[in-house]
């Protein structure tokens, strides 16, 4: 299982923060910016090989799920 941040928006934050240091922003006043959705991948190949059962509900809230 993975649960981290979704990456496109992190790379929109990224983007958004090189864009401002071109423009001329000092980057030790820019606030620091956390990402405000994550994303839940679960593995079923793997977690089988392990021997660990997930449940049902917690499959269907996941955003993606490896066969």
């Amino acid at each position: 299982m993975s649960y981290s941040p979704a990456w496109s928006d992190v790379f929109h934050v990224a983007g958004t923060y090189v864009g401002r240091i071109l423009r001329g922003a000092s980057p030790a006043e820019m606030p620091f910016q956390m990402s405000d959705r994550f994303e839940l991948a679960i593995n079923i190949r793997s977690a089988k090989a392990l021997g660990l059962t997930l449940s049902p509900p917690l499959l269907a809230v996941a955003d993606a799920v490896i066969e």
